[in-house]
């Protein structure tokens, strides 16, 4: 009767051409988020193409993610469109004004969205006829319009989902 006898160097040799071949695998495919990764000045130009001012929205961007990361409330408040409406603890919220949003704030924006929309990058930012998502939907920012036929408009933040 024959068995078959595994030769433990064989073994060795046969994983490590499996393990070189899954690494060389590895190595030549591009990993996800690379292979959907946008430029600063793609997401510039969605901006432009589908809400305009993407020039503006460099500085109302800035402030907020410079206010995120350090808490501070005013700023964030005085950047919102009201009513805002704000996702937290389960519930939605309209926030009429500034002085609202600013009594309440350690309730209305978590630690956690504070932190991730501080370490937002412009090239992640997603763009959709809606507006501007930072941190993966925890805000939204969006073109306001100041007049019926929106000759002018203004970034604001329009929505907070904790």
């Amino acid at each position: 009767m024959l068995r078959n006898v595994i030769c433990p160097e064989a073994s060795m040799s046969r994983l490590s051409a499996l393990l070189l071949a899954g690494a060389m695998l590895l190595a030549t495919t591009p990993f996800t988020d690379r292979a959907a990764a946008q430029s600063d000045s793609e997401v510039y130009n969605r901006i432009e193409e589908l809400h305009g001012d993407a020039a503006g929205f460099d500085r109302p961007l800035r402030q907020l993610v410079q206010a995120m990361r350090t808490g501070d409330a005013e700023t964030i408040a005085g950047l919102a469109e009201y009513p805002l409406s704000v996702k937290a603890d389960g519930e939605t919220y309209d926030i009429e004004n500034a002085e609202d949003f600013i009594e309440n704030f350690d309730d209305l924006v978590t630690l956690e969205t504070r932190r991730a929309v501080g370490r937002q990058q412009y090239e992640d930012l997603f763009v959709s006829s809606e507006g501007v998502m930072l941190a993966n939907g925890a805000v939204w920012m969006g073109a306001v319009c100041d007049d019926n036929a929106c000759d002018e408009s203004h970034w604001a933040i329009i929505a907070i989902n904790n």
